[in-house]
């Protein structure tokens, strides 16, 4: 797939947008794919190496981006790198909550400081990102916010309980956003991706035998790629679904 093959979104050009976790993985794509929009991306991550080089040749391209070092657990800095990207690329018209986390744990392993620490990146992150970025909106007379769930508490994924219940609440997180910010023309959707074979996920997690889960339980028979997330994310931001909201779109292949 080549960016020549993406629609283009008039309604993103100019925009600036934030991505939290937008340097690696699903994030990376979704932030190339907004810069390659003409948007303003201002992302968030915690891997330098990777943030900044992408960064840098998106730079180099002529786009503008702004990286910003970001622990999301910390809701203080939070708070300041969306204040830093809203000083240097203006005001905030979309916020993509990408950033989680879906290390595997076994039950009796679990602390409740580790129970705490899976909420904060995977779910609390995404209230305290959207609640800074609600003024911009509303001075800007509307706004997209884009939260990313999960199918595996769909599909019932075990191995990972703290995962499955933080995702399964953006549900209701974003469903809960959609009706006390429609008044503003803020709309606010999820989009809950199924196996997504970023690098990560094929280092760490993906067999011989769950690559014949795949293939069985999707309807498409294909390993889905960043850009299959990137795509939908492109289309929940811009005026094209100007009447979507409250919604929860899945990009599974098929699977659930």
């Amino acid at each position: 797939m080549t960016q020549s093959t993406v629609a283009t979104y008039p309604s993103l050009a100019g925009k600036t947008v934030i991505v939290t976790g937008g340097g690696s993985g699903i994030g990376e794509s979704i932030t190339r794919h907004f810069a390659e929009q003409g948007s303003r991306v201002g992302f968030l991550d915690i891997s330098d190496e990777a943030s900044n080089a992408l960064g840098a040749e998106l730079t180099e391209q002529g786009h503008t981006v702004k990286y910003v070092h970001c622990d999301v657990t910390d809701t203080d800095a939070l708070r300041a790198a969306i204040g830093s990207i809203r000083n240097a690329l203006g005001p905030i018209g979309v916020l993509v909550n990408n950033a989680a986390h879906d290390q595997r744990h076994k039950l009796e392993d679990v602390t409740p400081e580790y129970w705490d620490e899976r909420i904060a990146i995977n779910i609390k992150h995404q209230f305290f990102a959207s609640q800074a970025v609600v003024d911009d909106m509303k001075q800007l007379g509307g706004g997209s916010i884009i939260n990313m769930g999960s199918t595996s508490w769909m599909i019932g994924n075990g191995g990972m309980a703290c995962y499955t219940a933080s995702k399964s609440a953006v549900l209701g997180l974003s469903r809960s956003l959609a009706r006390d910010l429609g008044e503003f023309n803020i709309r606010v959707n999820s989009i809950a991706p199924g196996w997504i074979m970023t690098q990560r996920q094929k280092d760490l997690w993906l067999t011989p035998e769950g690559e014949k889960d795949i293939f069985k339980n999707q309807c498409l028979k294909r390993f889905l790629v960043p850009e299959d997330i990137a795509r939908p994310v492109l289309f929940f931001a811009s005026d094209e679904s100007a009447a979507c909201t409250n919604q929860a779109y899945v990009v599974d292949g098929g699977w659930t």
